[in-house]
């Protein structure tokens, strides 16, 4: 059998039909081991819902890279890659990248806000915001989904959320998108450049926010840094660019991807038309069947650890891939099929363990007003291009598409 690359992982082909990508790395084991992740040196990929479970929930795999040694992975990769990625990893301090104590206490600073009571309190805004964006377009007959609608209702919400301009969303969306779209899978100088600027905005946001604080989550954040040691500088800044990103480029694949994946399974498509109540059990199909999220970010492994008789051994990162655990037989009925009405669907598209997704509830609500509105006020919704011409964002953890232009 072909040996799996890292660079497969983001390849057209593989985002355009991850369930045959998938299926065929879950035919190498539970755990594949990969040459040159994100350009160093060695990692492993787990390909079972378990095995998935086990890792993403056990302690001794870490999420701190300062806390381990990459030295081995810059001498085998000749340093320069894996340079510039510790140069990433270095900048981020927040939830995502640290384990606790620290993790406790920034996801901590920053829960309150995406309790699903609090979520749940922005349905109308979200509504109103979802029918605005169809009203701009209603007219014209036509969209790209993703420029029209996918982007600027998530991006909307979560610059609301935070007291940010709105009118920056389109910088937003540019930054972000040089930032996590690299060919590589790796920054590179390009990113650092709108990494830097990104950087830069928002210490500006935040001198502001101590001038004139308001009722939003950046203002509450400042207010927690001022208090004393709860927030670094660096924490504070990190966790405000990963809300943002992670604010709105996961939402922006899970409208994508879903109405792509619904506008090929006709059949779907028509059982949602008639029956809108379905469109709660539709969202958590979509998740996991259409993979917003591919692989998790990376963990490495803090001692030598052995599941299942395969030894990962300290200091070795290792990716999950939630795809691939969402189409475990052991786990789902015909798990390649889509299935809107699918009852047991603990699918792993947000994670698990302390790193599940803060953001959940707000993806759900987004999803299902976004789509449930699409398909209300858009009842002839279709594809003007093939699938086979769409072109895929490449990054190696998320799934979407660049354009998704539709007639209606």
């Amino acid at each position: 059998m072909e040996q799996i690359t890292f660079t497969d992982f983001f390849s057209q082909e593989t985002k355009r039909d991850p369930i045959a990508f998938s299926t065929h790395l879950r035919e190498q084991g539970p755990f594949v081991h990969l040459p040159g992740v994100f350009g160093m040196a060695e990692g492993w990929v787990v390909t079972d819902y378990d095995d998935a479970i086990t890792v993403l929930k056990d302690p001794r795999f870490i999420k701190d890279t300062q806390k381990i040694s990459l030295a081995k992975n810059d001498q085998e990769s000749g340093g320069e890659r894996a340079d510039v990625l510790r140069r990433f990893l270095t900048f981020r301090r927040d939830m995502l990248t640290v384990d606790p104590p620290d993790h406790t206490r920034l996801r901590g600073l920053v829960s309150k806000a995406f309790t699903p009571r609090v979520i749940e309190q922005l349905r109308p805004r979200i509504q109103q915001i979802v029918d605005e964006l169809l009203d701009a377009v209603q007219d014209q007959g036509k969209m790209d989904l993703i420029a029209d609608f996918a982007f600027p209702l998530p991006i909307t919400v979560i610059c609301e959320l935070l007291g940010i301009p709105v009118e920056d969303r389109q910088q937003f969306r540019s930054w972000s998108q040089t930032i996590v779209n690299r060919p590589t899978g790796v920054p590179d100088e390009e990113a650092f450049v709108a990494l830097e600027q990104f950087v830069q905005y928002i210490k500006s946001l935040l001198a502001d926010k101590h001038v004139h604080p308001g009722n939003d989550l950046v203002s509450s954040l400042v207010h927690a840094e001022e208090q004393g040691d709860r927030l670094s500088e660096a924490e504070l800044i990190s966790t405000i660019f990963l809300l943002i990103v992670a604010g709105h480029e996961t939402t922006v694949n899970l409208i994508g991807n879903g109405v792509l994946a619904l506008l090929q399974h006709p059949d779907q498509l028509q059982q949602l038309h008639a029956n809108p109540g379905l469109l709660p059990s539709a969202i958590e199909e979509l998740l996991r069947y259409t993979a917003p999220v591919s692989l998790s970010s990376p963990r490495w492994a803090s001692e030598d650890i052995t599941i299942h008789g395969q030894t990962i051994h300290s200091g070795e990162m290792v990716l999950v891939s939630l795809i691939a655990a969402d189409i475990d037989p052991q786990q789902f009925t015909d798990p390649q099929l889509l299935d809107i009405t699918r009852q047991e669907n603990q699918h792993m598209a947000f994670g698990k363990g302390i790193h599940y997704c803060l953001g959940a509830p707000l993806a759900r609500l987004e999803g299902q007003i976004a789509i449930g509105a699409l398909l209300q006020r858009l009842p002839n919704l279709r594809l003007t291009t093939t699938p086979e011409q769409l072109i895929w964002t490449q990054n190696p953890l998320l799934r979407g598409i660049r354009s998704l232009p539709v007639a209606f």
